[in-house]
């Protein structure tokens, strides 16, 4: 071996000694990623198929000779929903399907606690609007309109533009403030389109008018 060959040799070893260990433990660790990812993968999929379950059976309480739902069943499901996938978007969900049924109970307390839990910490930005909205009607419910149009308050997605302002302008029309509830009426029909517009919005704003003739 010339040489040559040797200080090449010598290079491979030192390269190796820096290097080896560096690369074979960076292989070891691509390897526990991508199955650590797969695993990880595996169990999100199982855990969301998990709430789905839990989820539909929370909806078949309703599946009763009377139609309404069996109430200790449902705060069963409800709470192993919570317990084992609590923040989930389906253990949301349960909550706002949870929410309805106390409302039909006339159990307004216990409405508004499930739909707060989804407002202050919603899943998703759907979820938490449809929650705050819905808060918002309930608090209404309790005569708490101010508390009501305080949750209202800031800026929503696009989507749902029309539907907060229509809500702030029938709580503006519980309180008696006329003009401050067609502004709002205003800004939920300008969010929709002409058609979308001609209806119920339509009819507030014509009932304001009359009561201004």
């Amino acid at each position: 071996m010339s040489s040559n060959d040797d200080d090449q040799l010598g290079e491979l070893k030192d390269w190796w000694q820096r290097n080896g260990k560096p690369l074979v433990t960076g292989g070891l660790l691509a390897l526990v990623v991508v199955f650590g990812w797969q695993a990880w993968h595996k169990y999100q999929s199982n855990q969301s198929q998990g709430a789905s379950i839990l989820y539909q059976q929370l909806l078949e309480t309703t599946l009763t000779p009377t139609g309404q739902p069996d109430t200790a069943r449902v705060a069963d499901l409800s709470n192993k929903l919570k317990s084992e996938y609590g923040g989930s978007a389906y253990a949301q969900f349960g909550g706002l399907f949870v929410a309805k049924v106390a409302v039909e109970s006339g159990k307004l307390d216990d409405a508004a606690n499930e739909l707060n839990a989804i407002v202050e910490k919603p899943a998703n930005a759907t979820l938490g609007e449809v929650a705050r909205q819905r808060l918002a009607r309930v608090l209404a419910a309790q005569n708490k309109v101010d508390e009501a149009l305080k949750l209202l308050e800031g800026d929503s997605d696009k989507a749902f533009l029309a539907s907060r302002e229509e809500l702030k302008g029938d709580l503006l029309v519980q309180q008696g403030r006329t003009e401050d509830a067609r502004v709002a009426y205003e800004k939920a029909k300008a969010a929709l389109s002409d058609e979308a517009a001609v209806g119920g919005l339509q009819i507030k704003l014509d009932d304001l008018a009359k009561g201004d003739a």
